[in-house]
């Protein structure tokens, strides 16, 4: 199993089976934290999130590299955040050992991750249970490789697009809408297992559904998504 894949089932299990039989993560106070960090002078950047079990929005707009707002009620998943050789990494702490948190009906963890436009970047994003907002228009993605184990999740990749971008999107039981750009060639392949996709307005041949500005556009999306079982919406703009 890949490190990212382990961290998703590893950080799963924390929301929803017991981890193990050490000490139980326990729900504390609630705290609401922020942190910035300054792009110096990158000129391209990775950015690599973990998330195990909560509520992820992650968009454009910032001023540095990143702005970021945290709010957690279990001490032990304080999110770290480390730039280091040009990748950004903001990720849960390892809790392999522990139990879900007792009061798990209180639990809180809300991630809320704005990032900076025009700086060509390859994003990792990784999470294990919950809802995410991917707001993804305006950010210059060299790369995009998405992981989702449970819960539901909206991907936009609205807007125009200067050069292409290969795209990867994996899923667990999960509900994902993807919104996705009119102008811009778009195709999109599922392999599925149990998963029943929705695309009005695409074009379909079999597992692939293409809009009708691929193959002319200046620009194309290629975007394949591996999902197990849930609901697959394609909107286009």
């Amino acid at each position: 199993m890949n490190t990212r894949k382990a961290w998703t089932w590893m950080m799963v299990a924390i929301a929803l089976v017991l981890a193990g039989c050490g000490p139980r993560l326990r729900v504390g106070e609630l705290r609401t934290e922020s942190e910035s960090v300054e792009l110096g002078s990158t000129d391209s950047v990775r950015v690599e999130i973990v998330m195990g079990a909560g509520d992820l929005q992650v968009a454009g707009g910032a001023q540095d590299l990143l702005e970021a707002d945290f709010t957690y009620n279990v001490a032990e998943l304080k999110p770290e955040v480390e730039f280091a050789n040009g990748t950004l990494a903001v990720q849960h702490p390892d809790v392999r050992g522990y139990r879900t948190p007792q009061d798990i009906k209180d639990f809180r963890n809300e991630w809320d991750l704005r990032l900076r436009d025009g700086v060509p970047m390859d994003l990792s994003a990784t999470m294990g249970a919950g809802t995410s907002d991917l707001q993804l228009a305006g950010l210059a993605l060299t790369g995009l490789d998405i992981e989702i184990g449970a819960g539901t999740s909206t991907i936009d990749l609205t807007g125009d697009w200067a050069s292409d971008l290969d795209a990867v999107i994996e899923t667990g039981a999960t509900d994902v809408t993807l919104r996705l750009p009119k102008d811009v060639g778009v195709r999109v392949q599922v392999e599925s297992g149990p998963t029943a996709v929705t695309a009005p307005g695409f074009l379909q041949d079999g597992t692939v559904y293409t809009n009708a500005a691929y193959g002319s556009a200046d620009a194309n999306l290629r975007i394949t998504i591996r999902a197990g079982i849930g609901l697959i919406k394609l909107e286009l703009e």
